[in-house]
This record gives structure tokens, sequence and C-alpha cells, in this order.
């Protein structure tokens, strides 16, 4: 169950830019698909409706087809689906394979290619030398990094509170920088739910591994509502560490997602 890496610096599965271009590409038609909802966004800023608009047309001309088809009107996709007609794939959480493992991810429809980012790792970034005592008592939902930084994948407890705490503070008018929902079953981004992907074991290999990810500055403002992750304090400036995970293998439709929990750096 162990993973080794020649260094940090090798530690990557797929490129930045891979990474990158796979967010936005989920965040893009999940803020498309929530169009109605985001008035408040586009009343401050006509252009990103411009930029946008190509998009748009494409994802009501296929909504016409499907409502047609369906005989229903103005049909939103879920975040599921939308994640399946991006990818297509879609996962969700549901009882593990594995005896007494609790909560595993699995792929419920389609099929992801080896070297896809298929989750995401929630939670709140906290440094090296910021407090985290009280909320890692009885917590197995945190994320050591390889550079000492701690991810909080906790959805309860002190944990939750926390991660709400720092998402209403960094709140920029209409503008969240981050995603609560994955808080909750209603996920409205469907890759945050990395933190349930069991540990591999003797019967089960690992099939996807986590990444490090520094968002960039360029990320656009509009889709930082999708991140599901917030640094604990707000005073140092700094690109927000993401984690996903990737791919190992092809995965097919009906498996669960295991992971390496331990990684050695030579």
């Amino acid at each position: 169950t162990i993973r080794y890496v020649p260094e940090s610096s090798q530690d990557k599965i797929i490129t930045d830019e891979d990474v990158f271009a796979t967010l936005l590409k989920v965040f893009k038609a999940l803020f498309i698909n929530d169009f109605s909802r985001q008035t408040h966004i586009l009343a401050i800023l006509p252009e990103i409706k411009c930029k946008y608009l190509e998009l748009l047309l494409t994802v009501e001309l296929e909504r016409s087809t499907v409502n047609s088809c369906n005989h229903q009107s103005q049909r939103l996709f879920s975040p599921e689906e939308v994640l399946f007609n991006t990818l297509g794939f879609s996962i969700t959480r549901d009882r593990s394979s594995l005896v007494s493992a609790g909560t595993g991810v699995f792929v419920t429809k389609g099929f992801v290619p080896k070297g896809t980012v298929v989750s995401m790792y929630p939670g709140t970034v906290y440094r090296k030398y910021e407090p985290i005592f009280f909320q890692s008592l009885g917590n197995p939902f945190i994320f050591r990094c390889i550079d000492g930084v701690l991810i909080d994948g906790n959805d309860k407890g002190l944990s939750r509170a926390v991660y709400r705490s720092c998402s209403r503070r960094d709140q920029l008018g209409p503008f969240q920088m981050s995603d609560v929902s994955w808080l909750t079953a209603a996920l409205q981004n469907p890759l945050a739910v990395g933190q349930y992907v069991n540990n591999c074991s003797h019967d089960k290999a690992a099939n996807v591994c986590y990444q490090e990810f520094d968002v960039p500055g360029s990320f656009p403002v509009e889709l930082k509502q999708y991140l599901p992750n917030i640094v604990y304090s707000h005073a140092i400036q700094s690109h927000l560490r993401c984690v996903v995970l990737v791919t190992l293998r092809d995965i097919k439709q009906g498996e669960e997602l295991f992971s390496n929990y331990f990684t050695v750096v030579n």
C-alpha cells in the first residue's frame, strides 16, 4: 500500500496544465447549467455573460433536444449529469465493497480513462505552523501534502464549522470563493467526494492517486464557487492548495475507487 516517488517535484501523474484544463471544463459546464442562479454575478460583470454566451446556446440546444424526447420542459441537469456529459463518467458515495470500511466512492456511470482527474479532496487548508490540534482529534480525514500542508476533509463537527466560517469570511460580495455544498448531501461540485476514497488492500489495488495542485491566480473568479477548498488563515496571500485524484488505469462503471494513503519520497 506504499507509493514511492523519486522526489516531490516528480509526484505528478499528469501535468498541472491538464488538471487546470479539466477543472475549468467541468466548472464552466456547472456554471452554464446553473446560469439562472448566477444573476447576481452577471449583474456586476455582464461581460461574463458574453464570455459564456456561445457555450450557453450550445447547452440550450442540447436541453431542447432532451426535452423534446422526454416531453419535459426547462429541464436542468443534475451536477452528476453535467459531469457525465462533460467528462463521460459520474461518481458517487456509497457503502464500500471493503468490509468495515464505511463509505466509499464508485464510478456509477460511464468510463474513466487512465490519467483522468476523477475526484477532488475537499476541506480547509492549513499551513504547517497553523493550529489544527482540536480539529484533528478523532479525525480520519486529514490529508498531509508533501510539503507539510494539511487539508481537513471532515464534513462534520468542528471541522465543518471552521470551513463554513472561513468561506463566509472570504466571500467577496456576490462572489463565493469556495464551495460549501460538499458539507451537505446535495453536492454542487460532483467531484468533491475524494475524502471518502478508501485505501487499497491486498485484494483491491489502487486505481487512483493523489496529486497536489496549486490554483493559479488566473483562475476565473466566477468559477471559484466550485472549488471545495478554503485557506484557514487569510493573512498570508498564496495560491490555494487543492488535491485531485487521478486514475492510474482505466476504470469501468461500477468499480470502486481505491488510493494509496502512504507515499514515500526518496
